[in-house]
């Protein structure tokens, strides 16, 4: 029997979080892989793995390094959190210019496939989305609450019609597919996990917001890591390119309150989980203020906002989606994972409840509480000119 070739996949954004687990899961199934990033990957790789260093706004590099690739994995993206969400300029750079410059890339280099990594916000805005599937419309663009989740539609989309687009000077065609994940976990995730542990250790997290009852998702990395995999391989020929021109949403299929979802954690590291409730509007009426005073003051201090509007609903307001059409088309299940081990990683690095708040903490849950009063105030003003 004949060996099957060996591919070459280029990751994108390739030295974050995902793009190394991605990568490592790759390269131990024997597939050549490049990261293609602006910093090298902090956590080490194995000598085989390439690194190529590059701005993916820069198309003469990005269409440079696609040279010899078998296939595309396009997880870069910028905005999707804290003070990044405040930065339009950057956002719409590397989210839709980025974009159109990979695909333009795939066409020139005769790259056949490529994988986008989405999101679930491309269809959510804030509004109460149980048990979605793929039929659903892209949000209206106008209706999107941060520049990150306007941005990341325009890109799908532009990946989407990209499918079936000729190669040059080839009789091969381009085949794209969209992967729209949920909040991403696991042990060393670095975006939003140690954010949130800061807020606990600082004394900060005092707090939940929103009903009980509100659900949302999460995707543990290596059940993405099997997303894509598996969405690539349904973009070969010999799997009838089952996944060509498709979105999917893919999360761990096990809707859960965010609070609850993070209760081991925090317990975990020794804290009480929070017993205060407070309303989502007032906490969607705090972050507006932070955002607001924040593109007053950032060119001058940018400071990390505690919550964006963005962050709020995602947090706040259910949303959950079927997997039904990613485990059909895509053959994906799901393993079961919880947080222990990312409990474990944090205690391992001296987390936990030997960090004493601090002044800061009490003096920003001050200034929170302080705005809550000034919402409840402003609520009861009368209306100028009614």
């Amino acid at each position: 029997m004949e060996n099957k070739p060996r591919e070459t996949f280029l990751i994108t954004g390739g030295s974050g979080y995902f793009g190394h687990r991605l990568a490592c899961s790759l390269y131990k199934k024997g597939a050549r892989v490049i990261l293609f990033d602006t910093v090298p990957p902090l956590q080490e790789v194995p000598d085989d793995i390439v690194f190529v260093q590059g701005d993916i706004c820069d198309y003469d590099q990005v269409e440079k390094a696609l040279a010899g690739v078998d296939c595309v994995f396009h997880i870069a993206s910028y905005g999707m959190s804290g003070r990044e969400q405040l930065n339009r300029h950057l956002i719409e750079a590397v989210n839709v210019q980025g974009t159109h410059h990979v695909l333009k890339a795939c066409v020139e280099n005769r790259v056949s496939r490529l994988v986008y990594t989405s999101t679930f916000n491309v269809v959510f805005g804030g509004q109460v989305i149980e048990n979605g599937d793929e039929s659903l419309p892209y949000l209206p663009l106008h209706l999107h609450p941060d520049h990150y989740s306007r941005t990341k539609s325009l890109a799908e989309m532009a990946v989407l019609k990209a499918n079936d687009t000729a190669l040059k000077d080839s009789s091969e065609v381009l085949r794209t597919c969209a992967l729209r994940p949920a909040g991403i976990y696991g042990p060393g995730e670095q975006r939003h996990l140690p954010r949130i542990v800061g807020y606990i250790e600082r004394g900060i997290f005092r707090f939940v917001y929103g009903k009980s009852s509100s659900l949302v998702e999460f995707v543990h990395v290596d059940n993405l890591v099997l997303a894509h995999e598996l969405a690539a391989e349904a973009l070969t020929p010999e799997k009838q390119r089952r996944s060509a021109g498709q979105a999917y949403f893919i999360s761990d299929g096990k809707p859960v309150n965010n609070f609850e979802f993070f209760r081991p954690l925090i317990e975990g590291l020794g804290y009480p989980f929070p017993k205060l409730r407070l309303p989502i509007s007032l906490i969607y009426f705090f972050a507006f203020l932070t955002e607001m005073i924040h593109h007053l003051v950032g060119p001058f201090y940018n400071f990390q906002p505690l919550l964006t509007r963005t962050e709020v609903y995602k947090t706040g307001v259910t949303h959950y989606f079927s997997m039904g059409k990613a485990k059909v088309e895509l053959g994906y299940e799901p393993q079961e994972y919880n947080l222990n081990e990312v409990v474990q990683w944090f205690k391992c690095r001296g987390h936990g409840k030997q960090s004493h708040n601090s002044f800061l903490g009490q003096f920003l849950l001050n200034i929170l509480f302080a705005a809550a009063f000034v919402a409840m105030v402003l609520s009861f003003l009368p209306v100028v000119g009614s």
